[in-house]
């Protein structure tokens, strides 16, 4: 039996089959059908369409073939078929915390962790300019935090009543003392608020606990933000998606690190957004010491919004110029090849000077979001411990079709970055994602770990 598991991307949707056994059956790629008048669920339609015409999935011709690609909008097919998204931009998370040192610090770890773009985060009992500026930043869920099970609940508090009578829509995830918790909630609900409470993100000085609140985020994000995004005409595309592509992508680099047996590193060059994704297993005096306030989450994820191939290309230059990195290229050249992709974010390379310049732009990005991935996340703290990862993996577009030897070329520059206040993995090797299968085998994650682990040996 066939599971079809579909990324719904911003631009595009991507679909892989597989059997029983895990085995890769067929691939296929289409644009993403958003815009006025469009319905995402015409791409995913499109995409198993693609699939089901494949040569690959049946030796029978198309009839078959068709046949063996579960429908998306069939119920009683529902089981086979899972989905993810970051259409309509992605989960974009805001976190209201007691001090940014402490509460809203992991709050903000712990959003990322759950595959978010963490687009605010406040510290500190809000004031009506704190409120004015958490709804500017149009979060899809808000993560509030505050205080140690049995500590100070004062300022949990007080920003729940704020968040209950304000004008800020989104909903709630209560992830505080554990004390306040009924009282937090009353606040909320008692103005309508969409309230989800869960166990707190940080029990104890020093302990950080994601797993709770990354579930909660997850939940409201399907029940109340998918539906939202005017993405989709009626209910069931809603009911089809499983996950944030994001969250997915980080399962799926769980059930990789789990098949390897060590710790994996994984940049992802999009067009809007570079994400480093890292799967570590504590060693040491890492495994027995809380060196920190807000300890370290050993599978994490950072987003670099200001970095990407083409909506976010200008920023890559800013970045570089501001880490001091050179191009290996005409400086000139380079910055007329952004400007044209930002412009039409569409453009694709079609020689191979364009070629060069793309990959050079990549490798700007990837290097400055590994350093913001690995560097110590407060004064005092310790770089992320990156230095045994076993394999660093790449993803996106320009490296899954790179030309020979050119994903090599931009991991290898991480890998040879020694002077970005990070330590780098001191013997990784590297490969790509071709495929495009890390979001698969999150997917399957869950209900059918065997499964997944067989769908992700095929990465490593």
């Amino acid at each position: 039996m066939t599971r079809l598991l579909v990324d719904v991307g911003s631009t595009f949707t991507k679909a892989a089959l597989v059997d029983d056994g895990g085995g890769l059956v067929a691939r296929a790629s289409v644009p993403t059908t958003v815009g006025p008048g469009r319905d995402v669920l015409e791409g995913v339609v499109s995409v198993c369409r693609e699939l089901a015409l494949q040569g690959s999935v049946a030796r029978a011709g198309a009839g078959a073939a068709a046949a063996r690609v579960p429908d998306p909008l069939d119920p009683a097919q529902r089981d086979r078929v899972l989905v993810c998204s970051s259409a309509g931009g992605g989960l974009r998370l805001a976190v209201v915390g007691y001090e940014r040192a402490v509460t809203a610090e992991a709050g903000h770890r712990v959003g990322l962790s759950a595959g978010a773009k963490v687009v605010h985060v406040a510290a500190g009992a809000l004031t009506p300019a704190d409120v004015a500026a958490l709804r500017a930043a149009r979060p899809d869920v808000v993560l509030l935090v505050g205080g140690t099970d049995g500590g100070n609940a004062d300022v949990l508090l007080h920003n729940a009543r704020r968040l209950a009578r304000s004008r800020v829509g989104a909903p709630v995830v209560v992830a505080g003392n554990a004390a306040a918790r009924a009282e937090v909630a009353s606040e909320l609900a008692a103005t309508g608020r969409r309230v989800r409470l869960t166990d707190n993100v940080l029990p104890r000085i020093g302990v950080v606990e994601p797993g709770p609140a990354r579930r909660a985020i997850r939940e409201v994000f399907l029940e109340h933000v998918i539906g939202g995004k005017g993405l989709s005409r009626g209910p069931r595309f809603g009911r089809l998606v499983r996950a944030a592509t994001p969250d997915a992508v980080l399962a799926g680099v769980e059930v990789l690190a789990d098949v390897m047996g060590g710790d994996v590193m994984v940049v992802d060059v999009g067009g809007a957004t570079t994400d480093v994704y890292s799967v570590l297993t504590p060693q040491g005096e890492d495994a027995t010491l809380r060196k920190h306030v807000v300890a370290t989450l050993w599978h994490a994820r950072t987003v670099e919004g200001d970095l990407g191939m083409r909506w976010g290309a200008p920023g890559v230059l800013e970045a570089a110029s501001a880490e001091h990195l050179d191009p290996g290229v005409d400086g000139a050249a380079l910055a007329g090849w952004v400007a044209r992709v930002h412009e039409d974010p569409a453009t694709l390379p079609t020689t191979r000077t364009e070629e060069e310049l793309d990959l050079e732009l990549a490798r700007l990005a990837a290097t400055v979001a590994a350093r913001r991935h690995g560097r110590p996340g407060a004064p005092g703290e310790a770089p992320r411990p990156l230095k045994d990862v076993g394999l660093v993996l790449g993803s996106g577009g320009v490296l899954r079709h790179a030309p020979e030897g050119g994903a090599g070329r931009v991991l290898g520059a991480v890998l040879d970055d020694h002077g970005g206040g990070w330590r780098p993995p001191a013997a990784a090797r590297v490969g790509v994602d071709t495929a495009y299968l890390l979001f698969a085998a999150g997917l399957l994650a869950e209900k059918e770990p065997d499964l997944a682990r067989a769908v992700a040996a095929q990465i490593a």
